[in-house]
């Protein structure tokens, strides 16, 4: 399992390094030893943690380069994702990773410091509490755009930066959705870079902030 992760991820980033590699495949590892205590993703699931959580979380970094020094909240982490996977893949980029339930953060902490992630923090709370301002905001699939956005349109430095924003991974059909939250947004489709069947609706959908 864990040598077709590191094919897996080396095949569409192949500028990983061994390192980065190995701490994947140690991620993948700890998710599985820690979803027998927590249910952190979806017991079905935990054959396919490469692919469909790993992956999928790297699938942000297919559509921006962070650049150094940049501060990325991840709203809903849950288990960290995609925070974590994203921390890994930026190592000179600061995350930090909110979450409403006490356990998952208290995994996300173990597994960043397992992995000597020094550029990851994680807090115990709301969306709507994050105090501190960020160049780019990230997660997957925690509610509706419409009811996402209020929680974190206050979230970001007043510094122009470019490409700042919303980066949200979803999946299906995200007309209707986007329509409601009346935000201007770029939907970029992941089959357009992974092969994989699990891709073929899943998207990155960006919501540009000024």
């Amino acid at each position: 399992m864990s040598i077709s992760i590191r094919i897996l991820l080396s095949g569409y980033f192949p500028e990983l390094t061994e390192d980065q590699l190995d701490k994947y495949e140690r991620m993948a590892e700890l998710y599985r030893e820690w979803n027998e205590k927590i249910n952190v993703i979806s017991r079905k699931d935990t054959e396919h943690i490469g692919e469909h959580h790993i992956l999928h979380s790297l699938g942000i970094a297919k559509v921006i380069q962070f650049p150094a020094q940049a501060h990325v909240l991840d709203v809903g982490t849950g288990g960290g994702l995609p925070g974590l996977p994203l921390a890994v893949m930026f190592p000179d980029v600061k995350f930090h990773l909110v979450d409403s339930i006490g356990k998952k953060i208290h995994v996300v902490q173990e597994i960043a410091r397992e992995l000597h992630l020094h550029n990851v923090t994680a807090s115990h709370m709301r969306a709507e509490q994050v105090r501190e301002k960020f160049d780019f905001v990230v997660s997957r699939a925690v509610t509706r755009l419409a009811n996402f956005y209020p929680w974190v349109m206050n979230s970001f430095k007043r510094e122009a930066i470019p490409d700042k924003g919303i980066y949200y991974l979803k999946g299906g059909d995200l007309e209707e959705e986007i329509a409601e939250s009346g935000l201007i947004t770029k939907v970029n489709d992941l089959k357009d870079y992974f092969t994989e069947e699990f891709f073929e609706t899943k998207k990155v959908v960006v919501v540009p902030m000024p």
